[in-house]
């Protein structure tokens, strides 16, 4: 422990090539400033200019140190965190106005605030259900028509010859089909590409993601994931709608649209960070219900990510949420499948049910299943491994649209020359009886009677080879079909995720498992004659798809419950239980899970549930940002400007200081201060002299601030004479007067928990005498850069 170091990592490509790897500016705002300082004795020096992530885990001396000054260490900007992401105001800012709004409110005023909320959560849950529903009916039809139209063609050339121009109609439709989606995710909503997870777990984690909740990403979202199934490529539709539930959620719970610039008047009172974070976990739950049928799940998918936060009320109001929403959708598909009242259809994935009286599992299976989890949990660190260097290759040198474009229409046509290529040379037949319900069939080389049973896995949607692989009965596939598929599949949906389209991860996991669990129990009945029971190779299709999808998102609470919820049967929660846990603690000794790459190589500054286990030595003052920018009570309007203005700094959060009466200590903090207020209060040029001259002044109220929420404008637009700049402006009505504060010798988690259980934004330190020393304010922008 004694060489422990505070270590600060550097961004040396930037230094070398003059080329910052995301083309942002980085926390401290500056390009070439850097700063060094020489602390107390016993501690080596340590280094601040481009600052990055504090690493507290890795042992290294002072001469270690110093001889590294820059290390060469990072491929790309994913230890640096980016500027261009603010954190979100959880925190409630009681001032004067919003002291006396609450208390002119009476008991029936905050019965019916709550009764609203219950409703906006019931809008939130009925909506994405619909959306659910619209993406569902669309992929099923179009693709229907895409394989309708391939498998007629493939029919017609299997005799006569000429299946090459089945194979190239087939690559050809995929590649259109994705070029669309790629095109309006590209030019359009980049934010819209992916399945929008890391973007929502950051959001709740408390990180506001430009553009991340807005209607123009939604709609993106919806067209482009109905574009990516359509098109054939390795992704499920289930990932984006927790997006697309956390984007409606936002925009139900304003009242009002500020992309179609209208305003309903309704729900004003929920216009700022800490009740619309709140929705958005209520919409997210709602996706993760519509996509699984699993609304326990869904709760437990944002209690997983926003844990803090959370309190009774607020958790039965995304509890309703997420019923409401796999009700709809329950709903609506029953009248779309012709049987209206059947609540058949909880969510867009079916795995269909695992009849409790069915096959069980025995005790002496357990440590099966636990291998499987090692064997799930190796597999999806291999595929995290290979999609971030794929990710890192794509950052460098596919960042122009069109490029993006190219590469998706690429992957749509190796993805159909692979499938063709496969079901072609497959020879695994297997018979076609009256009972087997088949959606598309293909026959090809096989006898009359028989199918292709490789194109039941390539040539079908990847939810229908899913619920195949789950119930297909034994001797459905042979174990070289299985294999190559998974091989194949593997690398596809590798190479797949990242794409500039809409596109989750969450089926194409579940579909690698699932082959690789079948083939698993196909061996175990194989090598056990003769063949037990209980080596049902549909059960172990479970265990298998389980390991996987543990194995490259990391998820264990919340997924052991969607898991145990799609399939109707609690009698797997023990063996999905251990499975998901013994594959995220193997894949976690490689490499972290795939949302959480993702997070890291977009720059995001997320903040993890506990302080790093070698920072009890730090203190607060040792972290704290420097320098830390101070404001009078009553300040000068010029100074409020600059300071705005100022880009060096950018900070969003400002102690309000005050000067003892004839006394020259240092000032004493009386409270703090937001950008955003300061800017509001700029543009209604509440100034001191001016409300002194005028007869009838209009007494700013919260309605004001809650009108420019969430799109402040910049300081920029705001025209600022320069009579006005000799102005004065009272903080006193608007400041925060009991900001949260820590004493500056306090323990960094202990700072860490109090920042992380209240959702702060800002945390002030003071010493003994409640005085802002230099150096001592935390932001949340730069605590989570300090002890990321």
């Amino acid at each position: 422990m004694a060489n422990i170091t505070k270590k600060v990592s550097w961004s040396s490509r930037a230094d070398e090539t003059g080329i910052l790897g995301e083309g942002t500016p980085l926390l401290n705002g500056s390009e070439q400033l850097t700063h060094s300082r020489q602390p107390s004795e016993g501690r080596s020096v340590f280094q601040i200019g481009r600052l990055s992530t504090v690493d507290l885990e890795e042992e290294i001396t002072s001469d270690e140190d110093s001889q590294r000054g820059r290390p060469n260490e990072i491929p790309h900007n994913e230890k640096l965190l980016s500027l261009k992401f603010e954190s979100l105001d959880y925190d409630n800012i009681e001032n004067q106005l919003f002291l006396e709004e609450e208390r002119r409110m009476s008991h029936m005023n905050f019965r019916c605030l709550e009764i609203s909320r219950w409703v906006v959560c019931g809008l939130i849950g009925f909506l994405t259900g619909l959306i659910a529903c619209f993406i569902d009916i669309a992929v099923e039809e179009l693709a229907g028509i895409k394989y309708q139209v391939v498998k007629k063609n493939i029919e017609n050339f299997t005799e006569v010859g000429g299946l090459s121009i089945s194979l190239l109609l087939w690559a050809v439709l995929n590649s259109a089909i994705v070029m669309v989606g790629g095109i309006i995710v590209a030019f359009f909503e980049p934010i819209a590409a992916g399945s929008g997870i890391p973007q929502i777990k950051c959001y709740l984690n408390g990180v506001k993601i430009p553009r991340v909740v807005r209607l123009k990403t939604l709609v993106v979202k919806v067209a482009g994931v109905i574009c990516s199934v359509v098109g054939g490529l390795a992704v499920g539709k289930e990932g984006p709608m927790i997006h697309s539930g956390a984007v409606v959620a936002a925009g139900v719970s304003q009242g009002r649209s500020t992309s179609l610039k209208r305003d309903f008047k309704i729900f004003e009172y929920f216009r700022r960070d800490t009740e619309k974070r709140d929705f958005v976990s209520a919409g997210a739950a709602a996706g993760v219900s519509a996509a699984f049928g699993a609304p326990v799940g869904g709760v437990l998918f944002a209690l997983e990510e926003g844990a803090s936060f959370w309190n009774q009320m607020l958790t039965w109001r995304i509890f309703f949420a997420s019923m409401i929403s796999t009700f709809t959708l329950n709903i609506f598909l029953s009248v779309y499948n012709k049987n209206p009242g059947d609540l058949s259809n909880p969510g867009l994935i079916n795995f269909g049910r695992f009849p409790v009286d069915g096959v069980a599992y025995n005790f002496y299976e357990i440590p099966l299943f636990i291998a499987m989890g090692a064997i799930g949990g190796l597999l999806g660190a291999l595929f995290n491994i290979l999609n971030y260097w794929l990710t890192i290759f794509r950052i460098r040198y596919v960042h122009r649209p069109c490029l993006q474009v190219m590469e998706a229409m690429l992957v749509a046509a190796v993805t159909a020359t692979v499938s063709f290529t496969m079901i072609y040379f497959s020879n695994d037949c297997q018979p076609l009886g009256p009972e087997d319900k088949k959606e598309y069939p293909l026959q090809l080389f096989c006898a009359d009677g028989e199918y292709n049973s490789m194109a039941t896995t390539f040539f079908n949607t990847p939810e229908r080879s899913v619920h195949s692989l789950f119930h297909n009965q034994p001797g459905t596939y042979n174990p070289l079909t299985l294999g190559l598929f998974t091989l194949t599949y593997f690398f596809l949906a590798c190479w797949t995720y990242g794409l500039a389209v809409s596109a989750g991860v969450f089926i194409p996991s579940l579909l690698i498992g699932a082959a690789w669990g079948r083939l698993c129990g196909f061996l175990l009945a194989a090598i056990t004659t003769p063949a037990p029971l209980w080596a049902d190779p549909g059960k172990y299709a479970l265990i298998g798809a389980a390991a996987q999808l543990g194995g490259i998102v990391r998820m264990t609470l919340s997924l052991t419950v969607i898991m145990v919820e799609a399939t109707g049967n609690v009698t797997y929660g023990l063996p999905i239980m251990l499975v998901l846990m013994t594959s995220k603690i193997v894949g976690d000794y490689f490499v972290e899970g795939l949302y959480d790459i993702h997070i890291k190589l977009q720059s995001i500054p997320f903040l993890h549930w506990e302080a790093p286990a070698t920072s009890h030595w730090l203190t607060a003052r040792e972290v704290m940002s420097s320098p830390v920018t101070c404001l009078n009570r009553i300040e000068k309007v010029g100074t409020i400007v600059d300071t705005l203005s100022n880009t060096s700094t950018n900070h969003n959060g400002f102690p309000v200081v005050v000067q003892v009466s004839g006394s020259d200590e240092p000032e004493k903090l009386c409270g703090l201060i937001l950008r955003s207020q300061l800017i509001v209060l700029l543009k209604h040029k509440v100034f001191v002299e001016l409300a002194r001259s005028r007869l009838t002044h209009r007494k700013l109220q919260l309605k004001d601030f809650r009108d420019a929420y969430p799109r402040f404008p910049p300081i920029q637009s705001i025209h600022v004479s320069q009579d006005e700049r000799e102005c004065m402006m009272d903080l006193t009505e608007f400041m925060n007067a009991t900001p949260y504060t820590v004493p500056q010798e306090t323990s960094l988690p202990r700072v860490f928990k109090l920042f992380r259980a209240l959702g702060l934004r800002h945390l002030v330190v003071v010493d003994d005498e409640n005085r802002v020393r230099e150096c001592w304010c935390f932001s949340t922008t730069q605590s989570r850069h300090s002890t990321a």
